[in-house]
């Protein structure tokens, strides 16, 4: 009897181990190789519409990597979401206020991402580019943007029609959702810091019609 004790006693600390190291591959795997995710909101359409599932690649957080221009990616939602359009011209970076401190809170923040919001947006702007709006346009190192993912139309506004005229810092992108009317972006909160991207927008797996990679 207390052979067959041991033996149970054994085998469900066997299943424990097995299914901690599976827990522990699964967030590696999710923090540094990819994750799926689905679309909340309107910014990116028609690119990507609410509902549909993404496959996200972050191994190029993992490698520290700079995004391309045109790169669909996320990124942790800044604290300030409305910057002055001075600030703004100022080139100002995505402000990121009342960051954990503690281990624990640093862990379930950013690894298993508990409370955290994130982004999707497309890459306008490259470190020292300099980035004009003005007129309903889009002008980097004074070219027009070509800008084909767009609906025919669509007009690009700063705050309040304002002016927008400034050179991305290093280590840093200028974001804009391609539903430019219903997006919060770089037009209001700045540029957004390396560090704070997350992954690049890989696959999209649902609906199964339009599974495939996401072109830029």
């Amino acid at each position: 009897m207390e052979e067959k004790s041991i033996s149970v006693i054994k085998d469900i600390f066997e299943w424990i181990v097995c299914i901690v190291i599976a827990v522990v591959i699964a967030i590696l795997f999710r923090y540094y190789i990819g994750t799926p995710t689905i679309v909340q909101m309107p910014s990116m359409y028609p690119t990507l519409q609410s509902g549909q599932r993404l496959l996200l690649n972050r191994v190029s957080r993992t490698m520290h990597k700079m995004p391309e221009k045109y790169d669909i990616i996320t990124f942790e939602a800044p604290t300030t979401t409305t910057l002055s359009k001075e600030e703004i011209n100022q080139s100002v970076i995505a402000r990121y206020e009342d960051e954990p401190t503690s281990m624990f809170s640093k862990f379930t923040f950013n690894v298993l991402e508990i409370g955290k919001t994130s982004y999707i947006k497309r890459v306008i702007g490259l470190p020292d580019e300099h980035i004009v709006i003005k007129e309903g346009k889009v002008y980097v190192d004074d070219n027009l943007l070509d800008e084909p993912y767009l609906q025919p139309g669509v007009v690009t506004d700063a705050q309040k029609g304002q002016c927008i005229d400034l050179v991305v810092p290093k280590d840093s992108v200028f974001v804009m959702g391609d539903n430019r009317t219903q997006s919060t972006d770089s037009r209001c909160f700045g540029c957004i810091p390396l560090e704070k991207i997350e992954s690049k927008v890989w696959i999209r797996i649902w609906p199964l019609n339009l599974f495939g990679k996401v072109d830029k």
